[in-house]
């Protein structure tokens, strides 16, 4: 149950005349009152003789009582309060009684003979009804509704359990401002999927992903289109900023200006500049895992050396400090964000999707010690300077690799998150792993499907020969992964390494430690795109040759040594193996 406390408005009729209408595309059914603080205000839905000016007089009566310089400009306290999806439907009784809970909750109309503020409850549909308050009190002060919205948020928690409701998880003050109803409202009118505060929220964090100083930062955002408005001190040094959308305008033509903080916590001026203030103090220059095999600003040299970091972040949040982990876990939200703006088509919804989803599990009471998570923050700097990949080739097929390493990591976080009890930034987390699974889907059917293909050409004796591997290397997996159909591109990847000389057992068994599997739909898949990253593969096979049937260990080296040149791009069709 979700209550949705809006701010102050200064006109009770006009609240009214939507709550009774019939709303903006007709929705509205019914329209009648539950409850309200007398329990005899007049009805405009079901009673023919009552107007919505009988209903709005009644309510401003304490208002109107005072001084007109006394009165306040902003009056009228307004919250919905809704059920979740798949609840059952309340009586209108049941309402009432939740009606009563949310107002006395939240200092509106406290009861037990205290004196209180004019209400009313209107139902207009079946799963949420709004409350319509007038904020002066019987006694012509103003009520105590301090943090109104998180005390009715608190009541909706017990509500839930008494009712038998869906259970929300419960906040603890990390998440952005939610757009208000007049934005919700006003992104109709426009023909926006959005709101003007949405949009901003994203493109501010897309492009913090990764910089490195003021200026980059706000060179970013003009990139982006936005306007943007600076508070400097008489120094001239840069206090703050705002940014708007050019054709996001107020009544009187002008831009509506959002402060950083107003869009997310965590991206206010101070918090953005703790990015990469840490970079310098905390952490040295980070040391590449894997060698650079398609140059320094190539799309899938920045998946490349996304996939590592994210490789070795993992380890960092399951077994690492609270405030080194919290500052790795925050950089993940840099990557994902990166990672959206510039993949290919087929992968850029989910993966947006699931930016948008992680951005709450970037965020928590556990303050993030920044400048460890720099590798991270280099990838996802990488990632934007690299710019757009292809949907194929060593692009597309190093895509599907950052993506099946981040999905592991994200679920790490998940379950760090879940340790700590933060219950909303735990589900976030989840929600944005299952988004990526979607994309990898995607990215990883034709790279894995040239794997699979090259699998079940290898000839009969090399085929038994990885079989004997796996067993040895994994006694504990190997039956499960030989059953998967993803096994023939597992033993084509275990014969690319051996060709260019490496021990199949060590890298399976580094592929494999201290990092869990539990859950992965498919093993070898993930087994795949680990050892292509630890050998150093080509993460696009479709240019080798299939070791062990035409080609030999000496074409694969010539052939891994083409395909590492830098700036090349390769493609190539195969049938789809099954993916995770």
């Amino acid at each position: 149950m979700i209550p949705s406390v809006n701010d102050p408005g200064d006109r009770t009729i006009g609240l009214l005349a939507y709550l009774y209408g019939p709303g903006k595309h007709e929705e509205h059914t019914d329209p009648h009152l539950v409850a309200s603080f007398d329990n005899m205000s007049p009805d405009p839905g079901r009673d023919p003789n009552a107007t919505l000016k009988d209903l709005q007089q009644l309510l401003d009566q304490p208002v109107m009582a005072l001084p007109k310089h006394a009165r306040p400009a902003k009056h009228v306290w307004h919250t919905s309060v809704r059920t979740a999806p798949g609840d059952r439907t309340l009586s209108d009784e049941e309402w009432a009684g939740i009606a009563r809970r949310i107002v006395a909750a939240t200092g509106i109309d406290p009861g037990n003979g205290q004196p209180g503020c004019r209400w009313a409850a209107v139902r207009h549909a079946d799963d949420h009804i709004h409350i319509v308050a007038t904020l002066v009190r019987e006694d012509g002060l103003r009520p105590d509704d301090f943090r109104s919205g998180a005390r009715a948020q608190a009541e909706a928690r017990l509500i839930e359990k008494e009712l038998g409701l869906h259970e929300v998880a419960p906040g603890d003050g990390t998440a952005a401002q939610r757009p208000t109803s007049a934005e919700r409202h006003k992104a109709e009118r426009q023909g926006r999927e959005r709101t003007a505060r949405e949009e901003l929220r994203e493109t501010v964090r897309r492009a913090v992903a990764g910089v490195r100083s003021e200026e980059e930062f706000l060179d970013r955002l003009a990139d982006a289109g936005l306007l943007i408005r600076k508070r400097t001190a008489p120094s001239g040094d840069l206090l703050g900023y705002k940014v708007a959308l050019p054709d996001d305008r107020n009544k009187d033509g002008e831009p509506v200006f959002y402060p950083g903080a107003r869009l997310a916590p965590d991206l206010s001026l101070p918090r953005i500049r703790e990015r990469w203030s840490g970079d310098a103090q905390n952490s040295p220059a980070p040391q590449p895992e894997d060698a650079d095999r398609t140059g320094p600003s190539t799309p899938a040299a920045a998946r490349r050396r996304t996939a590592s970091a994210a490789w070795q972040a993992m380890l960092v949040i399951e077994h690492g400090d609270d405030a080194v982990a919290a500052a790795h876990i925050a950089a993940v939200g840099e990557i994902l964000d990166a990672l959206a703006k510039t993949s290919a088509a087929h992968t850029r919804r989910e993966l947006r999707e699931a930016a948008t989803a992680f951005e709450r599990a970037s965020r928590s009471h556990v303050r993030a010690v920044r400048g460890h998570d720099r590798a991270l923050r280099q990838a996802a700097r990488d990632l934007v300077h690299g710019g757009p990949a292809l949907g194929r080739g060593e692009d597309g097929a190093s895509t599907a690799m950052a993506i099946d390493m981040l999905f592991f990591l994200i679920t790490a976080a998940a379950h760090w998150h879940a340790k700590k009890g933060h219950a909303q930034q735990a589900a976030a987390a989840a929600r944005a792993a299952e988004y990526l699974r979607s994309a990898y889907q995607e990215a990883a059917a034709q790279p894995l499907g040239v794997l699979y293909q090259r699998g079940r050409r290898l000839n009969r004796p090399l085929l038994q020969r990885q079989t004997v591997v796996l067993r040895e290397a994994l006694p504990g997996l190997a039956e499960q992964i030989l059953a998967e159909p993803g096994w023939y591109a597992l033993a084509a990847t275990i014969a690319d390494a051996e060709a260019v000389g490496h021990d199949p057992a060590v890298l399976l068994s580094d592929a494999v430690e201290r990092r869990e599997l539990d859950t992965a739909e498919s093993v070898s898949d993930v087994l795949v795109w680990r050892l292509r990253r630890l050998a150093d593969l080509p993460a696009d096979a479709s240019e080798l040759p299939a070791y062990g049937t035409t080609g030999g260990s000496s074409s694969m080296r010539r052939a891994a040594a083409r395909a590492s040149a830098p700036g090349r791009r390769r493609g190539g069709e195969g049938t789809v193996g099954k993916t995770r």
